[in-house]
């Protein structure tokens, strides 16, 4: 078929997809979106059923994590929108290139009562990312999922939202133009890096901290020896400079005394990250040096840190034009001992406060396979976890940050399992959270992945009793009846077992990795005792 021929645009799109660079749908069809799907095989996309909009969002956002290319969902008018508005949200905080596709009803204005009616769609889903449109036409279709994957591609990705109406996706349309993205983020100007330079070269104390944003990032570690500069990162920036690096405070911003060690720097690098509630759990970084922020986001440079030096720009196109502008060795007053004596003393902290679980931790860290890519949930392994375990590549622990909603593990490890065949996957997530999207099993059991999925089982909501009793709250409704999850897992078809050493996981795991379905690995705090 020529482009000049038509289809019902809701098969249109699929091609379009298809040939922006598109390969996988996460989604599930209704009366209502059953055009969407009219041409997904004739394009040669891959379609993944969900069991839940809520699954279908979070494996395109695990997916989009993965790939780094757009995870997109089609889901229906209504309940389906909004069973998909928590995964937006956790995308659009995270910035994750997620594009979420609905249909919706033609009118509603004048008729009532009419299925999966909502009293504003549009506005509903506006609210939880960058933008959610309306297209009322072949091309206001096309042009806003165009400007939508440009926007992935030259800004903070952050997720999207397009409704179009029933009556617009069975109508006949003629193919969308062909589009080659070739813009790029921004890059530093010459007169920043020669500002930045002259700094780093006067500082005694350079402190970088990197964050998500600068995940790809890949001479971080040869230049902070190079320069003799001290580093820290956000749990989202671990591994942009490797662990073991000498001058290297890992990922401990969170800790209260990480103040004392910020404020001996007399100048802090910050790049591609928001120094966000969540990065820090205050209110400011407690530098009172010189700051210079980089990110692409302008926003992030004029916030609360009050920035001294803003540079909106790709992270690594900056420490790219660093590298030539500095070549040679610098000499500073940071010290390998120190920032071993704070990194110990911070491990023992997390260790007091989470008794017992750094063994476990420790055990699953040795047992996975290098270039495994991890999806956390919101709970206390993953907290523990994110300032203890140094990653040897960015990009490869993945964790919702700041929507912070539970759930999300084990949908969005399925989806970077799809995104990463033949690479090992995993999941972490507690007991509580697993319940919002344990349904999502019978996909990777449809599906065969070699996925294991590891349980943390404390038998109640942890975190919050432990919150509840610091604010001198007598701990309530925080401990619920779970089922026998092994069982459960089997009777999706999955595999489950439950070590009783820690010695067991290499093994365990080594079998979870080479399975022919996923397999659930329950551990709780008497595994490690």
């Amino acid at each position: 078929m020529s482009d000049t021929q038509t289809r019902p645009l809701g098969a249109q799109i699929s091609h379009m997809l298809k040939s922006r660079g598109v390969e996988v749908i996460f989604g599930i069809p209704g009366v209502h979106n059953q055009e969407m799907y009219r041409g997904i095989e004739e394009a040669g996309l891959t379609h993944v059923l969900a069991r839940h909009e809520q699954g279908a969002g979070f494996m395109a956002d695990g997916y989009a994590r993965a790939t780094g290319k757009p995870g997109v969902a089609y889901v229906i008018t209504g309940p389906g929108l909004c069973n998909t508005m928590t995964p937006m949200g956790q995308a659009y905080s995270d910035s994750v290139p997620l594009l979420v596709l609905s249909s919706c009803l033609d009118e509603t204005a004048l008729r009532k009562g009419q299925l999966h009616q909502m009293k504003d769609q549009r506005a509903a889903a506006d609210t939880v990312c960058d933008w959610s449109e309306v297209a009322q036409t072949p091309q206001a279709a096309y042009g806003l999922i165009d400007r939508a994957l440009t926007e992935f591609a030259t800004r903070r990705a952050r997720s999207k939202h397009l409704s179009i109406p029933i009556a617009v996706l069975e109508a006949g349309a003629v193919a969308a133009r062909p589009l080659s993205v070739t813009a790029k983020r921004p890059t530093a100007r010459a007169e920043d890096i020669v500002l930045l330079s002259a700094q780093l070269r006067a500082a005694k104390r350079p402190l970088f901290i990197f964050g998500g944003g600068a995940a790809h990032t890949e001479n971080a570690t040869a230049l902070m020896a190079r320069w003799q500069a001290a580093s820290m990162t956000t749990y989202a920036g671990r591994g942009i400079v490797a662990g073991d690096a000498p001058l290297h405070f890992g990922s401990c911003l969170a800790r209260p005394s990480s103040v004392d060690v910020i404020a001996r720097a007399d100048l802090v690098i910050a790049i591609g990250t928001e120094l966000a509630e969540v990065d820090l759990w205050r209110s400011e970084l407690g530098h009172s040096a010189a700051m210079v922020r980089v990110d692409i986001d302008p926003v992030v440079l004029a916030d609360q840190q009050a920035a001294q030096t803003c540079i909106l720009a790709d992270a690594a196109s900056v420490m790219d034009a660093l590298d030539q502008a500095i070549p040679e060795s610098l000499q500073t007053q940071w010290s390998a001992p120190q920032t071993t004596t704070w990194r110990t003393r911070w491990r023992a902290e997390v260790d007091a406060e989470r008794p017992g679980m750094l063994a476990v931790i420790d055990a699953v860290q040795a047992a996975l396979p290098k270039d495994t890519m991890i999806y956390s949930d919101m709970t206390q392994f993953a907290y523990a976890a994110k300032e203890v375990w140094d990653m040897d590549r960015p990009g490869h622990w993945h964790h919702p940050y700041g929507f912070g909603t539970l759930g999300y593990a084990t949908p969005a490890a399925i989806g970077g399992a799809i995104g990463r065949p033949g690479l090992p996957t995993v999941a972490i997530i507690g007991d509580y959270g697993f319940h919002y999207t344990l349904q999502e099993l019978g996909v990777a059991v449809e599906l065969g992945l070699p996925l294991p999925i590891i349980l943390w089982d404390n038998g109640k909501l942890g975190e919050i009793e432990d919150s509840m009793t610091r604010a001198q709250i007598a701990p309530n409704a925080v401990v619920a009846h779970n089922p026998d999850f092994c069982k459960l897992a089997e009777a999706f078809g999955a595999l489950a077992t439950a070590p009783d050493r820690l010695a067991d996981l290499p093994d365990v795991l080594a079998e979870a990795f080479n399975a022919d379905r996923p397999t659930l690995i329950y551990l709780t705090p008497q595994t490690a005792r």
